[in-house]
């Protein structure tokens, strides 16, 4: 979903000389591999949108998974990418990073304060070395690094598994497969009341660019810790959060279902707020443009594209 919404960005901006990688030509957990490929293609800028993500239920089940893997992914591609002297790199992190109980909004300064949330900590941490790996190469090397921290993404492209996806391409599915079946419930997990920040993936990715082209984190103007050291990871959010509970009305009234809603109690919520403070980035001159409304609308019509034409599996 990132990465195809990047290649998209750049390519309307005019960037004609774009590699990309699909997942099964190259194994990027295997470090021979991704040697071998730099070596061969010798990119000049590097974007990782690549990871291993899924929702809680995924995170709790395949904790190795999503540690592990993760951090062979951005190790191989990090290191190689210094190795081969690419002019600029920039690495996509995410919100989970930030503490369960972090002060709102969450601003950058906030990382490692106290304890991750547990449903998400194994990608936290991959994702968190990742940023310092960056930072360190950036330090002690000159490498030039860039890290973005997006809240929750959505859009086309996205894993609409019935267990292992986000929030929102779950709900999709659940009150669209309610609907087409004359189900009168669908059940929802948790309590429906952490408070969530949404953020568009072509939003995320116009940011980007916009970064790759703007951002310089050691410039004299650029954006600065409190304490005036230089920043070298930026939050990317909408700017504005609702509960899980409105989200998933919005989107049974979007999908047509008409139906009841129960919250499955037994479930876990995760984080109770997580909204991210991005006026560093915006002070650069970025800032959101899908609302959510609009967002969800485009967002469904390609669901129901890929589910109809057979392109979304539909056993449960």
């Amino acid at each position: 979903m990132v990465g195809s919404a990047i290649c998209h960005a750049l390519e309307k901006k005019g960037y004609e000389k774009i590699i990309k990688v699909p997942r099964k030509d190259l194994d990027l957990r295997n470090q021979n591999e991704v040697e071998k490929w730099f070596f061969k293609n010798k990119p000049s800028v590097v974007v990782i949108a690549s990871a291993k993500v899924g929702g809680i239920h995924a995170n709790e089940n395949y904790p190795v998974d999503f540690l592990l893997d993760n951090l062979k992914i951005q190790n191989n591609l990090i290191e190689e990418a210094w190795k081969n002297k690419v002019k600029r790199l920039l690495f996509l992190g995410s919100s989970c990073i930030y503490p369960k109980f972090a002060n709102q909004p969450i601003k950058e300064e906030y990382l490692m304060e106290s304890q991750l949330e547990e449903t998400n900590k194994w990608y936290a941490i991959a994702k968190i070395a990742g940023l310092r790996l960056c930072e360190a190469l950036n330090k002690q090397h000159g490498f030039d690094t860039l890290c973005l921290m997006p809240t929750n993404l959505y859009g086309p492209g996205d894993n609409y598994h019935h267990k292992d996806s986000h929030v929102i391409p779950a709900l999709i599915r659940k009150f669209y497969e309610a609907k087409i079946n004359n189900l009168e419930l669908v059940k929802c997990w948790g309590s429906g009341t952490p408070l969530r920040e949404f953020l568009h993936v072509y939003d995320l990715a116009d940011a980007c660019v916009f970064a790759l082209e703007s951002w310089n984190p050691k410039g004299k103007n650029s954006p600065k810790f409190d304490n005036g050291d230089p920043l070298y990871y930026l939050n990317v959010g909408s700017g504005s959060d609702q509960t899980i509970k409105s989200l998933a009305l919005k989107i049974a009234s979007k999908v047509g279902f008409t139906g009841r809603i129960k919250w499955d109690l037994n479930k876990k919520d995760g984080t109770p707020k997580k909204l991210l403070d991005i006026s560093r980035i915006k002070e650069l001159g970025w800032e959101p443009k899908i609302d959510l409304l609009t967002g969800l609308e485009l967002t469904i019509k390609d669901f129901i594209n890929n589910y109809e034409n057979g392109n979304i599996r539909k056993e449960n």
